[in-house]
């Protein structure tokens, strides 16, 4: 009687309780490390909301640093109407709004002619464009300043909104213009197949490829806008026009003892790009990690 020969043994994979212990330890050693860094990174968002909730007599009564006796929302009527913050805030909005949509739909023109189409000069021209955001701004004060002036639109808000048209123009055409490189020519030619033309072709065919890229780039251009003082005090004069930028250093100007309206003016001035944060997190991480992954 013959026996068969015995069946080689495959490995047995790793129990799943020792795997489930180390990566719950490893949880553990992450949340332990990272706790006093979050609540760290917190403290000072919790001590600007502490100070702008309370009056100004009990700041100057027990001190900034103390706890508050008593809470009121003075401050914030104060900032929104004294302080012209509600005014500024719609300004930035508009300046903000105006800037993402132009400079996205003009970078995405231009990205997609230069990836698109043999054009003379095409790598030079997208690096002369790239370098113009190489030069440090405050060369640049003095001529643009003189240039809203001829051109007859300083002190308007749309010598802002140009400006920052003009300066994001060659970092967004560089950043979509890579994008577009790695998209497939095969959609490219059934396009061309079908009948559609360049402008069909970029309104359903490039535009919601690139929409990850774009909702990264247009979270990124509104918080720059937005938090942006430079041009702000280049080509405005009227305290009228300012943006909240503007408007929080006049309102600290205004009110330098006051540190609870100065508080309560800047978490006004935080919560739209919170806002937007919070509203485009998942588009920006996604445009992040496709862009890396092209």
């Amino acid at each position: 009687m013959t026996l068969a020969p015995a069946l080689p043994t495959t490995p047995t994979a790793e129990p799943a309780a020792p795997v489930r212990r180390r990566r719950d330890r490893h949880a553990w050693v992450f949340h332990a490390v990272m706790g006093p860094v979050a609540l760290l990174w917190l403290l000072p968002l919790v001590f600007v909301v502490l100070v702008s909730i309370r009056s100004f007599d009990d700041i100057a009564s027990n001190g900034l640093g103390s706890w508050p006796r008593e809470l009121t929302f003075g401050a914030f009527r104060t900032a929104w109407v004294d302080g012209s913050i509600g005014r500024a805030l719609l300004n930035s909005i508009l300046v903000t709004v105006c800037t993402v949509v132009a400079v996205l739909f003009l970078a995405s023109l231009s990205a997609f002619a230069l990836s698109r189409y043999r054009i003379p000069f095409g790598r030079g021209i997208l690096l002369l464009m790239l370098a113009g955001n190489l030069l440090p701004p405050q060369i640049l004060l003095i001529p643009v300043s003189k240039i809203c002036e001829a051109l007859g639109i300083y002190d308007t808000l749309f010598a802002l909104i140009v400006v920052q048209v003009g300066f994001g123009m060659g970092f967004f055409t560089f950043v979509l213009y890579g994008f577009m490189r790695s998209l497939p020519n095969e959609v490219f030619e059934a396009a061309r197949i079908d009948g559609a033309g360049d402008l069909r072709t970029y309104a359903t065919i490039v535009l919601p490829l690139c929409r990850p890229a774009l909702a990264a780039l247009g979270a990124l251009e509104s918080t720059w806008v937005f938090n942006d003082l430079l041009w702000a005090l280049t080509v405005l004069r009227t305290d009228t026009k300012f943006p909240i930028t503007a408007a929080l250093l006049n309102l600290q100007g205004g009110y330098s003892s006051s540190w609870n309206v100065i508080a309560a003016g800047s978490l006004i001035a935080a919560v739209p790009t919170t806002i937007v944060f919070f509203a485009f997190q998942k588009q920006f991480v996604g445009g992040l990690l496709v862009g890396a992954t092209k």
